[in-house]
């Protein structure tokens, strides 16, 4: 006891203490509070140790101060901040599942509005535990047990523990960098930064990210606009009077298909349908399929899918736009857009946490009404997968949300089975489907859980038909990337009767996913028009009978006899109808024909060389168009004819089930939704899946009581 006393009694032994007290509370708070998603014990090993570093690195800026007094008040001070923040976020998480920003802090009003106006109402009797270290220590001061230490400290010594701090966290990131590569590059979600690196990098990496996207916008002008807006108008493709307006006061739903990619569509495997379902959908009468449509994404991956289809304007070269730039651009996208001219209600269903890609800001800037995410489906170790809840089981779980949805809505349901690893349960495996034996595992189970998604879109197809909104209602799929890489790639390469050997110009075309829009009425047919994910909107939108003229949009109708079939994708390269550019390393190009995988010699052909120069040129212009749109966030400067932008405070995605009901109420017998035109009855008895999780149990799918705790009452 002796001795530990004696260590506390000296400045450096104190702020030990100081330093032990802060970690302990922030792991407490880490595995009581936050749902971080720990999967392997490397991120448990983290997650303990990821306090320490900063916490050094902080309290060590007191070590600097000669006069003993003032250097434990500053030690002190730097102390009560480090708690006040951990108890925010505590408190901020409850309320918005979120961490607090560095925009929210710099804003007063936005720290009162983001705890809300009963911070009292969020705090648990458990919170004792955060206020305990402030009782010991006025107890260790007070009883003299510690007292200030007026040894001056050296300024080696000083550094010393600087260094320290800076050395663990420098092994700290090295760590979470193999166990999350590109941590920093992609965010993928704040938790992530906050479970890597813990709450002082989170917001220092948040505050940088901040101040450099201020600094580009702070030289945009309105003027920068003109010269997009004359490409915009002279790339504009006009619709399609044989389409347009054909699905005009049609439910629009959009589903994501999660990592699929075009090859699945027709494939067998031990001569069985890897998606019979989707198959059938394909070559349906009432569907128009494109097999040459190409994902466009970036590092952003889905989020960047989710932008171009919501949007038409393409991901960042580095990293997603949803997570950089997201929470404050201005944006002009479908939900509002369809709210605006056609009262469409929007709605988004999604399995995973609502901060994942920074979607629950983004859809408040889009103008989404509602975003259900996993808090609003049950949630237990048999339901979620990876990245989120089972296919079969969110999707049958949203619809007691969706029949309450005023029509004609505007939603997207967002799948995740199908994403790597693949790793599905046998409960869960089809017996009626055998995988292939490629010798490499990743590839095997790809068909497994290709063939799940297909079987729960023909779940939630039946209960669209048999609940009578598919007569109602436009779908359209679209998969959102590559499902395998390109050493993968030459594993499928024989099986889809590719040669492995020829692998850029193979990499390229196993870029295709599908894009189908399916409608009751719709001519349908395979249509061979090559186009990408920045082509959905305008193609969407003009189907709804809402002409794009006025909007921002980089992609064109791809039903329109004007369509840009130049395909290009993030890297630079592209597709068009009859060739594939690659780029080269010193800026050169290799060409090869669409029809026949053949390398064309451009030295011999001097024409088409010149022509892909300038196809090259198109592409990089529009690229940049893109980027200059989105990082010095152009679009606040220019306001559509009959559009209003969208105010994200006027959006919020909590007590979503009591606004659902409170507009149900309030228009009585005006009310549009399945449920009110299904005679007050819930049609979620219609809803038959097989999941083995529920095991004949269907009260997740029926009620949503039971789902929905804390911001929910019963109506």
């Amino acid at each position: 006891m002796n001795k530990l006393k004696l260590f506390l009694n000296k400045r450096i032994g104190f702020m030990c203490l100081l330093v032990f007290f802060l970690w302990l509370k922030t792991v407490i708070a880490y595995y009581a509070e936050f749902s971080l998603g720990l999967n392997d014990p490397l991120q448990h090993l983290i997650l303990i140790i990821n306090p320490i570093a900063t916490t050094v690195i902080l309290l060590s800026i007191a070590l600097y101060i000669n006069k003993p007094i003032i250097s434990y008040i500053v030690m002190g001070v730097i102390y009560l901040v480090e708690n006040i923040l951990l108890y925010a976020n505590i408190l901020y998480y409850r309320e918005f599942s979120d961490f607090i920003s560095f925009n929210t802090i710099a804003g007063a009003s936005k720290v009162t509005k983001g705890l809300g106006g009963s911070s009292a109402s969020l705090m648990q009797a458990h919170d004792f535990i955060y206020f305990l270290d402030f009782v010991i220590l006025v107890i260790l001061f007070t009883s003299h047990f510690i007292k200030i230490d007026k040894i001056k400290i050296r300024k080696l010594t000083a550094v010393a523990v600087s260094v320290l701090g800076i050395f663990l966290f420098s092994f700290n990131l090295m760590i979470a960098e193999t166990n999350r590569p590109q941590l920093l590059g992609r965010q993928f979600d704040n938790s992530y930064i906050v479970k890597y690196l813990g709450f002082n990098a989170f917001l220092g990496y948040d505050a940088l990210k901040s101040a450099q996207n201020n600094q580009v916008r702070s030289t945009a002008v309105g003027t920068d606009m003109d010269n997009i807006l004359d490409y915009v108008n002279q790339d504009y493709a006009s619709p399609n009077a044989k389409y347009y307006g054909k699905a005009k006061g049609k439910n629009i739903i959009i589903i994501h298909l999660e990592s699929f990619q075009q090859f699945l569509i027709g494939m067998k495997v031990n001569d069985q349908e890897v998606t019979p379902f989707l198959n059938s959908l394909y070559n349906d009468k009432n569907t128009m399929s494109f097999d040459n449509f190409f994902h466009e994404v970036g590092s952003g991956r889905t989020s960047d899918a989710e932008n171009m289809m919501e949007t038409s304007l393409f991901g960042l070269p580095e990293g997603s736009l949803f997570s950089k730039l997201g929470t404050d651009n201005t944006f002009q996208a479908a939900p509002a857009i369809l709210k605006q001219k056609q009262n469409y209600t929007s709605a988004v269903f999604h399995g995973n946490v609502g901060t994942f890609w920074n979607r629950d800001n983004v859809y408040k800037n889009m103008g989404y009404d509602y975003f259900f995410d996993s808090h609003y489906f049950n949630q237990n170790d048999d339901s979620s997968i990876g990245y989120g809840m089972k296919d079969k089981l969110m999707l049958s779980e949203s619809v007691k949300y969706l029949e309450q949805l005023q029509q004609p809505f505007y939603t997207k349901f967002i799948t995740v089975t199908n994403h790597t690893p693949y790793d599905l349960g046998d409960e869960d495996q089809s017996i009626d489907f055998t995988k292939p034996d490629t010798g490499t595992s990743v590839v095997d189970n790809y068909f497994v859980t290709a063939h799940y998604l297909d079987s729960a879109l023909k779940e939630f197809f039946q209960y669209l038909k048999d609940s009578g909104i598919y007569d109602n209602s436009m779908i359209v799929l679209y998969g959102d990337h590559y499902g395998l890489n390109a050493t993968q790639d030459k594993v499928v390469a024989p099986m889809l009767g590719y040669d492995p050997n020829n692998n850029d110009f193979n990499e390229v075309q196993m870029q295709r996913v599908p894009f189908m829009i399916h409608m009751k009425g719709l001519k349908g047919g395979i249509n061979h028009t090559y186009g990408g994910e920045i082509d959905a909107l305008p193609t969407i939108l003009h189907l709804a009978g809402v002409n794009t003229k006025n909007y921002v949009q980089l992609g064109t109708d791809l039903l329109s006899r004007k369509h840009n079939d130049i395909v290009a994708f993030r890297n630079k390269e592209f597709v068009t109808t009859n060739y594939t550019v690659i780029r080269g390393e010193d800026g050169g190009h290799t060409v090869y024909d669409n029809h026949t995988g053949e390398q064309i010699n451009l030295n011999e052909n001097a024409q088409l060389s010149k022509t892909v120069d300038k196809w090259q040129d198109e592409v990089n212009q529009r690229l940049k168009i893109s980027d200059t749109i989105n990082n010095k966030n152009l679009l606040r400067f220019y306001t559509p004819t009959g559009f209003t932008p969208v105010d994200p405070s006027e959006y919020s995605y909590q007590n979503e089930i009591q606004k659902l009901v409170k507009t149900r109420n309030s228009l009585g017998l005006k009310s549009t939704s399945v449920y009110s035109k299904n005679n007050n009855k819930s049609t979620t008895p219609m809803y038959n899946t097989d999941a083995p999780e529920l095991n004949g149990d269907r009260t997740y799918i029926d009620s949503w009581s039971s789902v929905v705790k804390d911001d929910m009452q019963t109506p």
